[in-house]
């Protein structure tokens, strides 16, 4: 295998570790060597790394797909390509400035992380690292679930639940971007955020009961999930779809046949990595018509207390750590 790379970098880093499952305070800055890229994956030096769900479900041991702890979270980073694990695919060099998805145990928050060719892409134009790194996981799941699931179109309306957070808040925005009527549901003091973004019309849920404000929906985005999928089929159309974007998990068969016998569609979605969809966010963001919120930006050292921040669901947008 050969490894190109630029200047010569340092042969050690500093990266969130935990040696066990648990509560955010089983993470831990440690120091520890660079990881070296394999065929097909890049090694990025990081200067910006998004925090999702899916790490503390991870770091807790809700979701156990990484293998056994140690390893370092993050799925979320924009950073700068230092070395290519093999010959490449004529895609990025080193020194490209670049944005998408590493994977744990050599997660992106890091200073350093290895990460698939494939799940990158050239960071847009005009923005900063920070707000770069807030985009991949979430924006991905927003964008593939109304584009390439629910076919969302002009004109159609679409219902998107926590759409203050980090999925939906970009929901909000590609649905507008594809000409579609929008509704979000998020507490009052979230609304003229979503307004700012485009949404058309609000419900606060913690004072009115959604199914009785909201009818003739075309497509429901759930990344709630419990009744709120069972409650949601009652706003959608004949025809409609509901897409739960919580990926795999919980069981939902009883949503599932309550949908098929009101002849509405049931999705359940989890985002694919993908470069050649992460260009499909640039040019929107890059076009003016999408952008992430950031609630928070914390250096690596505070990564317990944004575990803690994105697990009390009161995030507006998304977190960021800095390395």
């Amino acid at each position: 295998m050969t490894t190109r790379t630029t200047a010569r970098t340092t042969a050690r880093m500093r990266a969130v570790s935990q040696r066990g499952y648990g509560g955010p305070d089983v993470l831990e800055v440690v120091e520890t060597d660079l990881p070296a890229p394999g065929r097909g994956e890049a090694l990025v030096r990081v200067h910006a790394a998004g925090v999702n769900p899916a790490d503390w479900k991870v770091r807790s041991g809700a979701v156990r797909k990484f293998g056994a702890p140690p390893f370092t979270l993050g799925l979320d980073l924009c950073g700068v390509v230092v070395a290519l694990g093999d010959e490449g695919t004529g895609r990025f060099e080193p020194g490209d400035q670049v944005y998408g998805c590493a994977f744990p145990p050599h997660g992106s928050h890091a200073e350093y992380a290895v990460a698939p060719v494939a799940a990158l892409a050239a960071a847009p134009a005009g923005i900063s690292a920070v707000a770069a790194a807030a985009l991949p996981v979430a924006a991905l799941t927003a964008w593939q679930s109304l584009v390439r699931v629910a076919a969302v179109g002009s004109g159609q309306r679409v219902l998107v639940h926590a759409a203050a957070g980090g999925i939906g808040h970009l929901a909000v925005q590609i649905a507008k971007a594809r000409g579609a009527y929008v509704i979000g549901t998020a507490r009052e003091g979230k609304h003229g955020f979503l307004r700012g973004l485009g949404a058309d019309l609000l419900v606060d849920y913690t004072a009115h009961d959604f199914t009785e404000a909201v009818r003739d929906v075309d497509v429901v985005l759930d990344p709630i999930g419990g009744d709120y999928g069972p409650r949601s089929l009652r706003t959608l159309v004949p025809g409609g779809i509901l897409v739960d974007v919580r990926g795999t998990g919980p069981d939902r068969t009883a949503v599932r046949e309550q949908a098929e016998a009101r002849g509405i569609r049931f999705a359940e979605f989890g985002f694919t990595p993908s470069g050649a969809d992460l260009e499909h966010i640039t040019d929107l963001v890059e076009r003016g018509l999408l952008r992430a919120a950031v609630d928070r930006v914390l250096p690596l050292e505070e990564a317990a207390g944004a575990h803690g921040l994105s697990e009390s669901g009161r995030v507006t947008g998304k977190i960021v750590l800095t390395p």
